[in-house]
């Protein structure tokens, strides 16, 4: 039933603009990644609590230290893989890798690229160089193909030009 004044077509369109703008994240990466930080995290508290009991009499502060540091440091490299991801909005695209995490406008990206033989979607910029956006990963399969698709969408949407008509 439609709404007084196309409230109904408003709301469809609503939805379908969130859709298209949705941030683009990996599955399978994610799920494994946050699993992984998770037993690792758990691991490392009860390596620490129970060490001092595999060396009784002996000064264990130093290695607790140490297993607690590595532990922190495996969970945070596995959580930074967990929340790589790519976020648009009219105004542009923010990429946040593994390592690194770039802002981009719309205007300077030309192509998105994906591939066989390619492990995630990859942004050809103006500039010449090209960008990974690990949030569109082959390895989440026909879901992936729907992401690059709908990031190519998004990118002749924004980058498209009175020459293009």
């Amino acid at each position: 039933m439609s709404h007084p004044g196309g409230g109904e077509d408003r709301d469809s369109a609503d939805a379908r603009r969130a859709a298209l703008y949705a941030p683009f994240r990996p599955r399978y990466a994610r799920i494994v990644t946050l699993a992984f930080a998770g037993v690792v995290a758990a691991l490392t508290v009860v390596l620490i609590v129970t060490f001092p009991q595999l060396s009784p009499g002996a000064d264990v502060l130093g290695d607790q230290i140490g297993f607690g540091l590595v532990g922190a440091a495996i969970t945070l490299f596995l959580w930074r893989q967990a929340t790589v991801s790519a976020r648009v909005s009219p105004q542009g695209i923010a990429v946040r890798n593994l390592v690194f995490s770039r802002r981009l406008e719309w205007a300077e990206v030309v192509l998105v690229r994906y591939g066989e033989g390619r492990p995630w979607a990859q942004l050809d910029l103006a500039d010449g160089t090209t960008l990974a956006v690990m949030g569109v990963q082959r390895a989440d399969g026909a879901h992936a193909e729907r992401e690059a698709r709908r990031l190519a969408t998004l990118v002749e949407l924004h980058t498209r030009t009175e020459r293009d008509d």
